[in-house]
């Protein structure tokens, strides 16, 4: 899979592997961090070496995970990369599963958490983050086509982020969670 390359998920035992929280957040430090060992994965998440390494077995066996051999320095140390660039999956190709019910209230609950811990923890951060964080809401009129286009756009701009070579230009650059959701609903 090359490594800008949407997967589609129409499996749900897939959406199964990558719904789990602990998954989810190995998969977003892999993202973030690039290809790590079991070791490096279990402190970054303040997690047991052996439950990471059973999760990335599990990521493992969806192909949302696979091994960096020619990262290891010897045949004991394992070292594990995300598989392709990101997921995207559809709850209409997932009719009637609870599986997708709990993996949309999971995705749902991880965005609400990422928003709570910074309202927890920016004081520790300096003020020009304090301005620079921002959310967004507003209501449109819009066709499916209309949304299908702005989803479109917003995951353009997104992988222009997140897959640049990080400039040498001497700013200051944090992991920064960004969400973005659009719904059909009534005020």
């Amino acid at each position: 899979m090359a490594d800008r390359e949407v997967r589609e998920v129409h499996d749900s035992k897939v959406l199964a592997a990558m719904s789990h929280p602990l998954r989810r957040r190995l998969l977003d430090v892999l993202r973030l961090d690039g290809p790590c060992t079991a070791s490096v994965l279990a402190e970054r998440t303040g997690q047991a070496v052996g439950n990471v390494s059973h999760h990335l077995k599990v990521l493992a066996a969806s192909d949302l995970v696979e091994e960096a051999p020619e990262l290891a320095r010897d045949r004991r140390e394992r070292w594990w990369r995300r598989v392709g660039y990101a997921v995207s999956w559809s709850p209409s190709d997932f009719p009637d599963d609870p599986v997708a019910a709990a993996a949309e209230s999971l995705a749902l609950e991880r965005q609400v958490s990422m928003a709570r811990q910074w309202f927890a923890e920016r004081e520790a951060y300096p003020e020009q983050w304090h301005r620079a964080a921002f959310a967004t809401d507003s209501w449109m009129k819009l066709s499916v086509a209309e949304m299908a286009e702005i989803e479109g756009r917003i995951q353009a701009l997104v992988r222009e982020y997140s897959d640049r070579e990080q400039p040498d230009d001497g700013q200051e650059r944090r992991p920064v969670f960004f969400s973005a959701r659009a719904v059909p609903a009534r005020p």
